[in-house]
């Protein structure tokens, strides 16, 4: 089993900064892509920010030149940096990875979500 371990809560003001973390652990062999995505009151999921295992990266329109993502594979951990935060970024930031296990003999893809982070921004 795999668990996605979400930290870096907060409450900030408008202009402030704030990182995230999510770290992967349990039986894995490799993480392929690692993404953030956010979801405010009312609204769809949407992806905020993804990186494969290639280390290319893509962003939302509305964090391009704000936020970065980055990841740290030897400890199975994505970061997600934010800056300039405005209060339209509030929401609850999910962390989401595919992941390689092996499965009754056979290396598998699965899917896992953390637990989810909320972060406020006032204005």
């Amino acid at each position: 089993q795999v668990q996605l371990v979400e930290s870096g809560c907060g409450l900030l003001q408008a202009g402030g900064s704030l990182r995230l973390s999510c770290a992967a652990s349990g039986s894995i062999s490799s993480i392929n892509t690692m993404e953030w995505y956010r979801q405010a009151p009312r609204k769809q999921r949407d992806l905020v920010a993804k990186m494969p295992s290639g280390g290319s990266t893509n962003y939302a329109d509305s964090v391009k030149g704000r936020f970065s993502i980055s990841r740290d594979n030897a400890k199975n951990t994505v970061y997600l940096q934010m800056n300039r935060l405005k209060p339209e970024d509030t929401a609850v930031y999910y962390c989401h990875a595919e992941i390689k296990m092996w499965s009754y003999g056979s290396l598998k893809d699965y899917s896992y979500w953390g637990q989810g982070t909320q972060v406020t921004v006032s204005s």
